[in-house]
């Protein structure tokens, strides 16, 4: 058994070990076990390509806004009309990833995705397209995205099963990242070279070689949610968040961190434009720098083998985030602002992944896309509500205090959820072990 906040004993060694001759599987072999499994190679291939196009057309979209507008309060519009869907119809998709194939689902996902950014890119390589044309489109790939976090989330256990789970969330965060410094800064030099529409164009290519890996798996994942209703199988999986105290407190804080922090990313133009003197060249780098930061952070949870400590990690990863976003807002340079932004795109990554990891641990599968669609919400589902705020609390005060206040709110956060984390520890452990003795038993 693995304690949830604390250390426990040390698990008995791999199977590859006790054979005589063989040594045990190195740091290199453990940070990477999840791509043992064939499935999760050809979703990991082709996501790390498709999210490189994805970040791609987020930033060349922001400059796109910015350019147009100059407002610091639109940025946050466009932001909450990408994002609001998330938190309004994630749950339908969580009840449609507990009800359908996870794989078929992810599928049509992609698609939709891919046919939004090939419109959105002839509208802009025509000269036509228009600055409410970027809120209609990002509106319609946050319904999108509203389906596919909570199917594409609770599709990792389908891949590699629980046993590997831990690890797939945090190489999935590291590819995330990966993407997000290859496609910033391949962004800013397009945007700056060729326009943003060539961004779009290549986002939409891109989603093939996902669909393409996600086609080629064999994975037999069908669920049902018993006999229950709709609106029933909604409420039950509302209902478990609300009365499991553990993934409660993860979410709350979660969703704190999401609407108070994110609104940096949203404001991120403003820096490298007007703060730092930088234009779309400083946007990638910026944003690459965050995803440098996030990577080392999903790959150092990826070292991990078990998830005793986590709890605590959450709560230093939120505080520690606070301090270096204040940090970053009195930066008037870019080179500091950069050296600022890793341990910031860190310990976001560190304690987004611990939350995830912890959450999946301790849901039985039944319930799985529902408790990921009320993640959606708080990690994605807030951070609409938080540009919003952000963007407009930025056009009175400034984009530096706005990204402080986020930050002191973050510590405020982090002290409250370290102070009660000793009365969820045993709780938290219970779930745990219920879960990893339901999976012994399937086995």
């Amino acid at each position: 058994m693995q304690n949830l906040f604390m250390s426990a004993p040390t698990s008995s060694p791999p199977p590859d070990s006790a054979e005589p001759g063989i040594a045990a599987p190195g740091r290199l072999r453990t940070t990477f076990r999840a791509l043992q499994h064939r499935n999760f190679q050809l979703f990991f291939g082709g996501q790390l390509i498709s999210l490189t196009g994805t970040w791609m057309q987020t930033i060349a979209q922001a400059w796109l806004v910015y350019h147009k507008t100059g407002s610091s309060l639109q940025l946050g519009k466009v932001g909450f009309f990408g994002q609001f869907p998330v938190f309004l119809l994630a749950p339908l998709g969580g009840m449609l990833a507990d009800r359908m194939d996870r794989r078929r689902l992810v599928v049509g996902t992609q698609v939709a995705s891919m046919v939004l950014a090939f419109v959105l890119a002839a509208l802009t390589l025509s000269h036509t397209v228009q600055v409410w044309h970027l809120f209609v489109l990002s509106a319609l790939l946050g319904v999108v995205n509203a389906i596919d976090i909570p199917a594409r989330q609770s599709f990792l256990s389908d891949m590699v099963g629980r046993e590997d789970l831990m690890n797939a969330i945090a190489l999935n965060s590291s590819m995330f990242n990966g993407a997000r410094i290859v496609g910033p800064a391949v962004a800013g030099l397009v945007v700056a070279r060729i326009g943003e529409g060539w961004c779009f164009f290549s986002n939409g290519v891109s989603y093939i070689a996902v669909i393409i890996g996600l086609l080629m798996m064999r994975v037999h994942c069908p669920r049902r949610s018993g006999e229950l209703s709709p609106f029933e199988s909604l409420r039950e999986g509302f209902q478990f968040v609300n009365r499991t105290v553990p993934i409660r407190a993860l979410l709350l804080l979660l969703g704190l961190v999401s609407l108070v922090c994110m609104p940096y990313t949203v404001l991120m133009p403003i820096f490298a434009d007007k703060i730092l003197h930088g234009g779309p060249k400083a946007l990638g780098t910026l944003m690459g720098a965050t995803g440098i930061g996030a990577m080392f952070g999903a790959l150092t949870l990826a070292s991990r083998t078990g998830v005793r400590g986590l709890g605590r990690w959450v709560a230093v990863a939120a505080g520690l985030l606070g301090c270096f976003l204040i940090a970053f807002s009195f930066s008037r340079a870019l080179w500091l602002s950069m050296l600022l932004l890793l341990p910031v795109g860190f310990f976001m990554m560190l304690e987004m992944s611990s939350s995830n990891t912890l959450i999946q641990s301790m849901t039985p599968d039944a319930l799985r896309g529902r408790v990921m669609a009320v993640y959606s919400m708080m990690f994605m589902g807030m951070a609409p509500f938080g540009a919003l705020f952000g963007g407009a609390l930025a056009d009175r005060l400034g984009a530096p205090v706005t990204v402080a206040i986020g930050g002191v709110a973050a510590i405020v956060g982090a002290l409250v959820f370290a102070r009660y984390l000793p009365l969820i520890r045993a709780e938290g452990r219970r779930l745990i072990v219920a879960q990893e003795s339901v999976a012994s038993e399937a086995s």
